[in-house]
């Protein structure tokens, strides 16, 4: 029994009563955040998430992460093509750009690290903005 984490279901019961807990085994919560952590690994981390949410399956918090990385990976994507775009038609302009789109790049991975990092000192992966954009969006098309 050492192995085992009792869980709140308090949202799941809804009869009023005082809520049960039931134990969770530990590896069940370790391979979950392994999941978790999977899915915020940039660029690689797109393609389970995107099978995730497609599937519909895995819980809230699985799902939510997924959405987030993947609104990260498109955002990241469109910005980088065109950028890309903009440093090839501009003659005066390109390294600027190029500039810019490295910082991008750049900011991508950081974001995508300190995302890792939240999750394993067990905070939420959330970011304000980008999270709610995913909810709104990718909730209503793909889920």
């Amino acid at each position: 029994m050492d192995n085992l984490e009792p869980i709140d279901n308090s949202s799941a019961v809804g009869n009023g009563k005082d809520s049960c807990q039931l134990p969770i085994p530990r590896q069940d919560i370790a391979t979950a955040k392994r999941q978790l952590l999977i899915y915020l690994i940039p660029v690689i981390g797109f393609f389970p998430s995107l099978w995730t949410v497609y599937r519909r399956q895995g819980s809230r918090e699985q799902l939510a992460v997924s959405r987030l990385s993947i609104t990260l990976a498109f955002t990241w994507l469109l910005g980088y093509f065109l950028l890309a775009t903009g440093a090839a038609t501009s003659e005066f302009f390109t390294l600027r750009i190029l500039i810019l789109n490295s910082f991008l790049t750049s900011g991508y991975f950081l974001v995508s690290v300190w995302l890792i990092f939240r999750l394993i000192q067990g905070k939420s992966p959330r970011l304000s903005g980008l999270s709610n954009l995913a909810e709104q969006v990718l909730g209503k098309y793909l889920s």
